[in-house]
């Protein structure tokens, strides 16, 4: 190498470390001296990018370059200076490549760059992937290495228009990973050879960006990093009040009032919440954790007896919740109920008590405070929130999740799901619940995307309503209440809509058609469990396989057991780094039993039984337990439910199994519809050759169906009201 090659280079690593503040971490996995080809694959962000990769390798890679770019200063420039070969790429030219090829061909020890994407991505994302990288490995044999940037989106020199904030200066990091090989199968030929390599590469670079994303922190020290990266002064969330809470705000609030939780709390106390979906619910949570204490989100919606039993569960001897809050969900009885067992603190009682002490001293540590800095006496593998099951099919538990199952998920989230910081994001679900809480709070308020929160999803007309008035970009929601949604919603509501992520129950195919063809919008499937932080698979923007819940999250393993009667699939079985610590239970109140399976420990059971294939999208054919064994048959309860679903969308239905003397068991419909008889079921199901053990012997009308917070049928519930009516 040249003497001004190296003066160079020696100045480009000093700039990048001490200007930009770059961190590299792996480039152990480099392997120096290499003999056999091999190929750097990067995302990319901004111009800091071949620089980056550029300064901190041993030698010098070879460049594919954007043919437009590959005639600008800046690569002539680094030609000149550092002696990089660069290789102009045309995307829409095939041919460009080749001699790239060839040029590795003559020189299988020379390393290459390519930035896969071909692009620099708007929101620091991952856009779509050529299949040019993959294919110059697959013509040389060569391994992939992959290099992951994060924070170089946020620099002034990605040189793109976005309606979000950028510095001069801003934390970036690069991350060399092991390499990896392509693993082609031979078999595959043109098209199909092309297609695998592509996806391949994109699945490489998820795996990247999931593998570099911290995850062995603190939730609160995940927050104090994102705050500094917009200098505190974002808008972070709003909500009715809106108001603006910026991340400055939300850290001297947190300081605020997680210094008061330390007077009447212990550390690593569960404190219960009784609150609602609003930006003083995300302020007391970061404050608990501020304060080293674990919030135990409440399920106000399960009636006193559940609520109590969650509170014994977890040992929870105060809660907090707000007069206003009670006041209007009118929880006065389950406040009197608690009352007597536990400590109730209103967060407008500690706001008005607040001393002028309390407020300068609160903001005087905030200013203090950074994520090099803050510590408690938590760790990762501690409990960093206890979330209770929905009880959807039998007595609630407590599920205690962990700062790193919490941060696991979220960076598996942001390596699949595309929401950046241009996005807005609504959120109407409730944050007991583990798809509100990780989905709709935790995982936009890491990723610095604007929040605004509504109270409920109840609302189905004012949630399309404050969509349209907050040009939301992103929401979630259940298919029950995306079906009232798109029922009452004027078509212009959902116009600033990009994508709609659906999970917690089945997606049923008129609510899909009705929002394609009303608001010309893709609703995205997704599966999820309290159990596992909660996203297990999700279809996205960039892959969506309708009639799946997507595929499956990065860094997880899946393994299906055998089901009797069930000729394809199996019984799902998951591992991964956002399974839960485990569960609570109100026989051992403060034990976590960590989960186990027939897999052996650390594998959960989810119950449901599903297709898996090979490139790891899942099926749901049902629940375990929504199964019923008609005359030695397997029928599933979940696709009968459809079926009739399918015919009369306009009501809500619900089938049950019950014993019977002739065939073991017979399905029974619940329905709100009054018209709805079983000649009607018959004639239907012969329209469609629905088999005869799909259409229920029963049908049950009810005003209206007994429903669970996320809008889920509440099917302990209405078994027991089924069994109430037939012994009357």
């Amino acid at each position: 190498m040249k003497l001004r090659h190296r003066l160079f280079l020696g100045f480009l690593r000093f700039t990048l470390h001490h200007f930009f503040r770059i961190r590299v971490s792996g480039l152990q996995n480099y392997p120096r001296g290499h003999k056999s080809p091999l190929v750097i694959i990067s995302n990319h962000q901004s111009l800091l990018d071949a620089p980056i990769v550029n300064a901190f390798l041993p030698e010098r890679p070879t460049f594919a370059v954007n043919s437009v770019i590959n005639r600008g200063l800046l690569v002539k420039l680094s030609k000149m200076l550092a002696g990089n070969k660069t290789f102009p790429i045309d995307q829409t030219n095939p041919l460009a490549i080749r001699a790239l090829i060839r040029h590795l061909q003559e020189h299988p020890t020379q390393t290459s760059c390519i930035f896969p994407e071909g692009r620099l991505s708007p929101g620091g994302k991952l856009m779509k992937v050529y299949d040019g990288a993959g294919m110059v490995a697959d013509k040389i044999s060569a391994q992939l290495l992959p290099v992951h940037i994060s924070g170089a989106h946020l620099s002034k020199l990605h040189l793109r228009f976005k309606p979000y904030p950028t510095f001069l200066r801003t934390p970036i990091e690069a991350t060399f990973q092991p390499p990896v090989s392509l693993n082609v199968p031979p078999e595959l030929r043109g098209r199909a050879r092309r297609k695998f390599i592509a996806e391949r590469v994109y699945d490489i670079m998820c795996e990247s960006m999931f593998n570099a994303l911290p995850k062995d922190e603190l939730l609160f020290t995940a927050f104090l990093r994102t705050a500094e990266k917009f200098r505190n002064n974002r808008v972070a969330i709003r909500d009715l009040q809106f108001t603006d809470h910026t991340y400055g705000s939300l850290k001297l609030g947190a300081v605020v009032l997680g210094t008061r939780l330390k007077s009447f709390s212990q550390p690593g106390e569960a404190l219960g919440f009784l609150l609602p979906t609003a930006a003083a619910t995300a302020v007391a949570f970061l404050a608990a954790h501020y304060a080293g204490r674990v919030p135990a989100m409440l399920n106000y919606t399960a009636g006193a007896a559940g609520v109590l039993a969650g509170c014994r569960a977890a040992k929870v001897k105060t809660i907090l919740t707000s007069r206003t809050f009670v006041e209007k969900a009118k929880l006065e009885p389950l406040i009197e109920a608690l009352s007597p067992h536990t400590t109730i603190h209103y967060l407008e009682d500690i706001r008005a008590s607040l001393t002028l002490a309390e407020k300068l001293g609160g903001k005087w540590h905030a200013s203090r405070l950074s994520s090099r800095t803050f510590k408690n006496s938590q760790t990762p593998q501690s409990p960093a929130v206890i979330l209770f099951t929905s009880g959807s099919e039998g007595s609630p538990k407590g599920v205690a999740l962990s700062h790193g199952n919490l941060l696991a998920n979220r960076a598996q989230m942001a390596a699949r799901m595309d929401f950046n910081p241009a996005d807005q994001v609504l959120n109407a679900l409730p944050l007991f619940h583990s798809f509100g809480l990780t989905g709709g709070l935790l995982a936009p308020l890491l990723e610095g995307t604007p929040i605004f929160l509504y109270p409920s999803p109840l609302h189905v007309r004012m949630v399309p309503e404050m969509v349209y008035d907050v040009r939301a970009t992103i929401t979630f929601a259940t298919d029950t209440f995306l079906a009232h949604y798109g029922r009452y919603a004027h078509p212009f509501d959902f116009e600033s809509v990009r994508a709609v992520y659906a999970g917690a129950e089945k997606l049923r195919d008129e609510t899909r058609t009705l929002w394609m063809e009303k608001f010309g919008v893709r609703i995205l499937e997704g599966y999820g469990a309290t159990e596992a932080s909660p996203v297990i698979s999700t279809n996205t923007i960039m892959r969506n396989r309708i009639g799946t819940v997507g595929q499956l999250m990065p860094g997880m393993q899946a393994r299906l057991t055998p089901v009797e009667g069930i000729a394809q699939g199996g019984r799902l079985h998951i591992q991964g780094p956002n399974v839960m610590l485990g569960y609570l239970h109100e026989k051992g109140p403060g034990i976590i039993i960590p989960p186990a399976s027939e897999l052996g420990n650390g594998w959960y059971d989810t119950g449901d039984i599903v297709t898996l294939s090979d490139d790891n999208f899942i099926t749901i054919l049902g629940r375990a337990k929504r199964f019923a064994k008609i005359g030695g048959e397997m029928i599933s309860l979940t696709a009968a439910e459809a079926f009739v679903s399918r015919h009369w969308p306009e009501s809500q239905h619900a089938v049950l199994s019950v014993p019977d003397a002739r065939k073991g068991e017979k399905l029974v419909l619940l329905t709100t519809d009054t018209t709805l008889t079983r000649a009607h079921l018959t004639h239907a199901a012969a329209a469609d050759g629905i088999a005869d053990l799909l259409i229920p012997r029963e049908v049950h009308h009810l005003p209206k169906l007994m429903q669970l917070a996320t809008g889920k049928p509440d099917y302990p519930a209405l078994q027991k009201w089924l069994a109430d009516h037939a012994q009357a």
